[in-house]
């Protein structure tokens, strides 16, 4: 009986000294935000830069549901833990911002926490927000407070058990998260500085570009180098790499016209990055897209695997002969008899990293269901791709994909059927 008490006792013990941990690691850094909301109307070039800097963060992406108001929220986003419904950022007082205050709208993006200190899922990426400065949060606040006022009603998230309890996320956040903020580096340029700022803090880029573990949490924090985004099938590839997507050796317009067009001389942009382009990059000023891309191209370079030796040429009959064969008839008006591409139209395949690169699924999407650069402003009518979708099947476009990796010196592994048809099954989950 003793010894039964004891254990009880020596398990409460336990159980309170790690829910006095959790609670610890969960308000470091707690900013007071009491007082009521601020009725005073926000000053116009505060708004002004709010907007600008909505661009910056792309919000309005993840916060207007298809067909609906802009920042009204209730667009669902599937996450491998369940569904995740976005809130209303108008200012409604019932169902949106109108009763905030600027304090906790601060909270919300530099501690993850909600208006009534609840814990809020990091599908919303405070774990790159809270960088961001008071000031820009506060900018940011007022234009959202001079949005027209729109009644929607914020959905429940529809997680599994238990990634839906508040205990799981104070978990999750004693693992994964800590509040911070951006630190200048006194040994970089003020540019620099500021490319880090915008590429780490409000642009999240490492929400896409960064590996994530079994719990979504970002395994190389802010590494910058290449993951596959959950439920997307489409994979971020590696900033630091120069075998997928790192930008050192490239000059700085071509990056800056790449973020702003869609389009460079170096190459394009396709998936979830088109839209990256599309809502955010083409309307940051010049200033910010040079800092930007001094950010990237001076990132130090990763240990990411290059792609794997070249194969032999295979006689006629097999896969690789197979492939050669649909790629005359279906690929080679557009990229070339000799994967030459044509300038400012259709990209070569010969020489490309995005076709060589170790992972595939981003040339199986594309395949499957077109490569469409964003229609820009410097980009207005940009060349695209058909599907392929109802076209080819899972065994010819692994083998022209095969091809277009082992052909013109291009040396990376083939791809498999089994490749396509997980991502072919995929499609809309």
């Amino acid at each position: 009986m003793r010894r039964s008490l004891t254990f009880l006792l020596l398990a409460l013990l336990a159980l309170a000294g790690a829910a006095a941990v959790v609670w610890a690691l969960n308000v470091r850094d707690e900013p007071d935000v009491s007082g009521p909301a601020s009725a005073a109307p926000p000053d116009a070039s505060q708004v002004a830069r709010g907007a600008y800097l909505a661009r910056a963060g792309n919000c309005m992406a993840c916060h207007t549901a298809r067909g609906g108001e802009p920042y009204a929220g209730g667009r669902s986003i599937e996450t491998p833990f369940g569904a995740v419904h976005t809130s209303n950022l108008t200012p409604d007082a019932q169902s949106g911002l109108g009763n905030w205050s600027a304090a906790q709208f601060w909270r919300a993006m530099h501690n993850g926490r909600s208006r009534d200190g609840r814990l809020l899922v990091p599908a919303f990426p405070y774990t790159s927000f809270t960088q961001i400065t008071r000031e820009d949060s506060d900018a940011l606040f007022a234009y959202l407070r001079s949005l027209p006022a729109v009644f929607q009603p914020n959905q429940p998230h529809a997680l599994r058990f238990p990634f839906d309890s508040q205990a799981a996320l104070a978990v999750w956040r004693a693992l994964y998260f800590k509040p911070a903020a951006y630190t200048p580096q006194a040994a970089r340029s003020a540019e620099w500085n500021r490319g880090a700022y915008l590429v780490q803090g409000l642009g999240h880029c490492s929400a896409c570009h960064s590996a994530r573990n079994a719990l979504g949490a970002t395994t190389g924090g802010l590494d910058l180098a290449g993951g596959l985004i959950p439920m997307q099938n489409w994979y971020a590839p590696s900033l630091t790499s120069p075998h997928e997507a790192g930008v050192a050796d490239w000059p700085i317009q071509d990056i800056v016209s790449l973020l702003k067009t869609g389009v460079s001389a170096r190459g394009s942009v396709a998936g979830p990055m088109a839209g990256v382009v599309l809502g955010s990059t083409q309307y940051l000023s010049a200033n910010d897209l040079q800092a930007m891309a001094q950010y990237l191209k001076d990132l130090p370079p990763s240990a990411a695997r290059a792609p794997s030796p070249a194969v032999a040429q295979a006689p006629a009959g097999t896969a690789p002969a197979v492939g050669a064969k649909l790629y005359e008839q279906h690929c080679a008006q557009c990229h070339g008899k000799n994967g030459e591409g044509v300038a400012g139209a259709y990209p070569a395949l010969a020489g490309n990293r995005a076709v060589t690169m170790p992972q595939t699924a981003n040339l199986v999407q594309i395949v499957l269901n077109g490569g469409f650069a964003p229609a820009t402003e410097g980009n207005p009518r940009p060349y695209g791709m058909p599907p392929f979708v109802l076209v080819l099947s899972d065994a010819d476009i692994a083998a022209v994909l095969t091809h277009l990796r082992q052909s013109w010196g291009n040396q990376a592994g083939g791809v498999t059927a089994l490749d396509v048809n997980r991502i072919r099954a995929n499609q809309g989950r």
